[in-house]
């Protein structure tokens, strides 16, 4: 059974795709349907090789606090662990929410998709 607080962002997301024209939000919304066992998990060591400085990055599944992302980013994902978040604090970066993401983004222009 999915959560009834995963069907709510589901559906703000896929109204955002549509709204402006964006495709991404749309990958997130199936992204979030997908049952929790079939999410991904990754590490900030594999984040830090896939970005660059000041990047806003989104990834469909909990980021695990191995290693360390020596640069800023902002960064939304379905779950995150507390070392994670405190190692991405810690380095200058942010963390968000999918809403403030679609209100900083609406059309998904310079928004990395991990996953």
């Amino acid at each position: 059974m999915t959560n009834q607080v995963v069907i709510r962002m589901a559906k703000d997301l896929k109204s955002a795709s549509a709204k402006n024209d964006a495709p991404i939000w749309a990958k997130l919304a199936e992204y979030a349907l997908k049952p929790s066992i079939a999410r991904r998990d990754i590490n900030l060591n594999k984040i830090a090789k896939l970005t660059k400085e000041n990047d806003t990055v989104v990834f469909p599944g909990k980021v695990l606090g191995t290693g360390n992302v020596p640069h800023k980013i902002t960064l939304c994902s379905f779950s995150i662990s507390n070392s994670a978040a405190s190692k991405i604090l810690e380095n200058g970066g942010k963390l968000i929410s999918y809403s403030e993401l679609i209100e900083q983004n609406p059309t998904g222009k310079g928004v990395v998709l991990l996953g």
